[in-house]
């Protein structure tokens, strides 16, 4: 394993689901008559707040695909880093081509947005293999919730407003991408105990 790799494959995913996470909010602040509860986060790509929306999600993009290769170089998993790499182009994908009212745009919007979405939550389902416990059954429940949301949306079951049910998918790939983030961010057992000088180390 790549400690620096890994290390920069964490700030990538962090980075990345905060600033989005951050972009989104403001984004939703300052659309006029915005309902969180029942509109779609990419009416938010076409209206006052695009500029806001847009860069963050194609920042989110950008730094997962760019995560996905440090993921590849640090860990012998290669099912993860595909993952997180198709999610970062979905996002990438969500913010060039926003939800208009032309159809073609609109369609690839959809697919995009259903890549993002997708691949977002099984990359989360993914990560179990390369966490410790009890962050890898976290990952895991938010990839299923995520998952779970998106099948919702497809099949268009609002259990809940239809808002809700998006925020609820995309907020659990945000804070797996957090959460999975700062993980990497920290010395593994392995590099702490190459740390310690071989005189200090007990039997």
């Amino acid at each position: 394993m790549r400690h620096r790799d890994r290390r920069r494959a964490g700030s990538l995913l962090f980075a990345g689901s905060v600033a989005f996470a951050i972009g989104m909010t403001v984004a939703e602040a300052t659309f006029p008559g915005y309902n969180v509860a029942h509109d779609f986060l990419g009416d938010l790509g076409v209206g006052p707040s695009a500029l806001t929306f847009n860069a963050s999600i194609v920042f989110l993009g950008a730094a997962f695909l760019a995560a996905a290769g440090f993921l590849a170089r640090s860990f012998r998993d290669r099912l993860l880093p595909i993952a997180v790499a198709l999610a970062g182009i979905g996002a990438i994908g969500f913010g060039l081509v926003p939800a208009t009212d032309d159809n073609p745009a609109r369609l690839i919007h959809t697919g995009v947005a259903f890549l993002a979405y997708s691949c977002g939550g099984l990359s989360a389902l993914l990560a179990f293999r390369i966490l410790r416990p009890p962050l890898r059954y976290m990952s895991a429940a938010l990839g299923v919730v995520s998952l779970i949301g998106l099948g919702l949306m497809v099949s268009q079951t609002w259990a809940l407003d239809r808002g809700v049910i998006e925020q609820v998918a995309v907020w659990s790939i945000l804070l797996w991408g957090m959460v999975t983030g700062g993980s990497l961010l920290m010395p593994s057992p392995t590099s702490r105990r190459d740390a310690v000088p071989a005189g200090s180390r007990s039997a």
